[in-house]
């Protein structure tokens, strides 16, 4: 039987994401995918939002994605579109990047970083024990992992086996996505509801409501052609299709995100609507926030409950993308009332503060863990700051390319004894005298110290003084020197 610290079952984005953060910790790891290679049955995704490319920038590898994929503006509530341009990060844009290009760049990244895969297969069940878990696959073969992170969609084979109750709400509507070609395109808007958009090479996309909640989950290039005509009369003569899939407003989250050894993450602990274009980006930064956690715990150098604080942390995340997706799906009726609704929605985007407020939501810019009382950056993502060292220049993010934390020290050199925690911890003396400016709060205090975790967000601010800076150490990175 194989062994491994860290077994994943689905290599889609969350799973590929979580396996570079273990691997960059220095963990164990093994992907398990059902699919021989990367090339998506569709591309559900269509772009990542400005803390998602900020999470990339903080690994060193977002040029990659930059270079493939167009920075436009892309927050939309309700089909509200919202600019961010005016936002305080160096990515005030979302990205237009399909989820098959995506993944094929992220593959190749996880290439370079020496990920194991066991492709063409799938996790069948488990059983768990106090010191690992025992992961039964499709062909008949058995792993042995320390930990199992079910990374394998919203029908999650592992969620299932786990006894991890799924709570929401069930369907309402159903909707065929497709990538085909057409001999006539229609405009973009389709007079009975439904979208339509330029794909590659020639190619439209094609998103359409249709009237039954139990069509098949593999719909045929018929189904298209009969919900094109449903919605606007002609079929535009649809033909070669590249991929067709379906989807619906399940709104559904995980209750627990971890039972024992065996966790959630991404779709496999929350599902929604995909208003917003939110799923892909929340799944990503699940495994960023979860990754080095689970690292520290493989290690022995954190405690298990640690990993208490993935649930604490991310769960109400997605709670609130839950809650907004359901409330754009609401507005996106077509009735009088419904769009005299819209209307005034609309009315409100187009002024600062709403705009800010829900762009930032959207764009995953004003996510705040609750770490306790203190100053507004605490629990934040840490401001992307060009800090000047004693060797010369450096961005806060590219501190982050290793996921090692960092304590920023801006008060005089040598003044932070983090010794027990040294060959854990990063200690950068560095200035910075520009403004400190966070999304939709704006300006914030420079403060003296800044502690910042491997996934960009900050677990101790200094108020002149080390107090709870050990605290903090110890509760994030591990008891000191071992103890």
């Amino acid at each position: 039987m194989s062994e491994h610290a860290v077994v994943i079952a689905g290599g889609g984005p969350t799973g590929m994401m979580l396996a570079a953060e273990l691997t960059l910790a220095g963990t164990d790891v093994l992907i398990v995918e059902r699919r021989p290679s990367f090339e998506l049955e569709s591309s559900r995704s269509r772009g990542l939002h400005s803390r998602t490319i900020e999470v990339l920038d903080q690994r060193g590898v977002v040029d990659r994605f930059l270079a493939e994929g167009k920075a436009m503006q892309v927050q939309a509530f309700a089909g509200v579109p919202m600019d961010i341009s005016d936002f305080p990060t160096r990515h005030n844009y979302g990205m237009a990047l399909l989820q098959s290009h995506f993944e094929r760049i992220l593959a190749g990244w996880l290439d370079e970083l020496g990920v194991a895969f066991l492709r063409e297969r799938a996790v069948t069940g488990f059983t768990q024990d106090g010191s690992g878990v025992d992961v039964t696959l499709s062909d008949g073969t058995s792993l042995r992992a320390q930990f199992l992170v079910g990374c394998d969609g919203g029908r999650s084979v592992v969620r299932k086996a786990a006894g991890i109750e799924f709570a929401g709400w069930d369907p309402t509507t159903r909707w065929i996505i497709a990538e085909v070609e057409m001999e006539e395109t229609p405009g973009f808007g389709l007079r009975g509801g439904g979208g339509i958009g330029p794909a590659e090479e020639g190619r439209v996309g094609v998103t359409l409501i249709v009237p039954d909640l139990d069509g098949t989950d593999e719909p045929t290039l018929q189904d298209v052609r009969d919900a094109l005509i449903r919605v606007d009369g002609r079929d535009y003569g649809v033909h070669s299709p590249k991929w067709i899939s379906t989807f619906t407003d399940m709104t559904r989250q995980a209750v627990a995100y971890r039972s024992g050894r065996v966790l959630l993450a991404g779709d496999a602990a929350h599902v929604h609507a995909p208003m917003g274009g939110q799923g892909l980006n929340i799944g990503v930064q699940d495994s960023v926030n979860l990754g080095w956690k689970l690292a520290q715990v493989v290690a022995g150098t954190s405690p298990v409950c640690l990993l208490d604080t993935y649930h604490a942390e991310r769960h109400p995340v997605a709670a609130r993308v839950l809650q907004n997706t359901m409330a754009q799906r609401a507005v996106g009726a077509n009735d009088e009332r419904t769009l005299a609704l819209r209307a005034i929605l609309a009315e409100l985007l187009t002024m600062d503060q709403p705009r800010k407020h829900i762009a930032a939501m959207i764009s995953g810019l004003d996510v705040a863990y609750d770490l306790g009382e203190g100053h507004p950056l605490l629990g934040r993502r840490m401001p992307d700051l060009a800090l000047v060292t004693g060797d010369g220049t450096v961005r806060v993010y590219e501190l982050l390319h290793s996921a090692k934390p960092v304590l920023l020290n801006f008060g005089q050199a040598g003044g932070r004894d983090i010794a027990p925690w040294a060959d854990r911890v990063q200690l950068v003396d560095a200035s910075y005298a520009g403004v400190w400016e966070l999304p939709v709060i704006g300006e914030v205090a420079a403060p003296p110290a800044v502690l910042i975790r491997p996934d960009g967000h900050v677990a101790w601010v200094g108020d002149g003084s080390d107090a709870r800076l050990r605290d903090a150490l110890t509760t994030w990175f591990g008891s000191r020197g071992g103890d």
